[in-house]
């Protein structure tokens, strides 16, 4: 109840997760996402490694759920922002598929467990932290309370750029451990969940540009004009390009990586047949 926009982008990562890699692995992920994230803010608030420096305030413990001086909420959402820095990352790598109903990615076993993904993915999820951090902050100042600081100010609107090392390097392990859970499922049939809804794959590329919507828009309301306006200088480069390299590789994948992909997912829709109900 106190937290409802941070369940809101939980509830559309697991709508996005299911259908893109099926229950099985996005619960499993769910668990040992949240585990890898809450273990390192623990280590943080304790030792200053790996994002420095900080603490948390605890002004809510008697109306929200804190574990180990760290507020539950804020270890969850580790999870959804791992999740669609990952699926960005794919769209943008993948060869696309698209038609009149659909846009597939030409996924392949080796794409989702690349370096090239791991090392977008994580870099996305650290951008996303970019304008996360310096809008949180400011807690105090909206609805999310003033929850943390750090011990001392950093350079960027207070954010320490340890923080951001910090931020790639759990990333970087939360991605790792997705892609070992969104390569487990294999067979002739999709697993549990995956369904052929039309776009799927634009959802957790949504879910991402809906997080730097949220926070750009509170840094407007709060009247931190420079924080938005750095934030939208910091996306509008990276998010113009990726835009212009989906759209222009539309439909000029080669027949290699068609095959490759209908041999690792054979149950991906075609335009020349819909996808299995499995």
């Amino acid at each position: 109840m106190m937290r409802p926009y941070v369940f809101a982008f939980f509830a559309a990562y697991l709508l996005a997760a299911v259908l893109h890699l099926g229950w099985r692995a996005t619960l499993s992920f769910t668990v040992i996402g949240y585990l890898i994230s809450f273990v390192s803010e623990v280590a943080s608030i304790n030792t200053g490694f790996p994002y420095g420096w900080y603490y948390y305030i605890d002004a809510t413990s008697n109306r929200e759920l804190w574990i180990a001086g760290v507020p539950f909420f804020d270890s969850l959402s580790y999870v959804f922002l791992s999740y669609c820095s990952y699926s960005t990352a794919l769209l943008i790598l993948a060869p696309l598929r698209g038609w009149r109903w659909a846009l597939v990615p030409l996924e392949t076993r080796h794409l989702r467990r690349s370096f090239a993904v791991l090392f977008l993915g994580s870099l996305l999820q650290t951008y996303l932290d970019i304008i996360i951090d310096p809008v949180s902050l400011q807690g105090s100042r909206w609805f999310l309370g003033q929850i943390y600081g750090y011990r001392e100010l950093g350079h960027h609107f207070g954010v320490p750029l340890s923080n951001y090392l910090g931020w790639w390097l759990v990333s970087a392990l939360m991605i790792c451990a997705l892609q070992r859970f969104a390569t487990r499922d294999t067979g002739d049939t999709p697993p549990a969940g995956v369904r052929p809804v039309p776009f799927k794959a634009l959802l957790g590329p949504f879910l991402f540009l809906s997080v730097i919507a949220f926070n750009l828009t509170m840094a407007v309301l709060i009247g931190e004009m420079t924080i938005a306006v750095t934030g939208l200088f910091i996306v509008f480069l990276p998010l113009a390009l990726c835009t212009i390299l989906v759209v222009r590789r539309c439909n000029r994948y080669h027949r290699e990586d068609l095959a490759e992909s209908l041999r690792d997912y054979p149950w991906q829709p075609t335009p020349e047949r819909p996808a299995p109900r499995g």
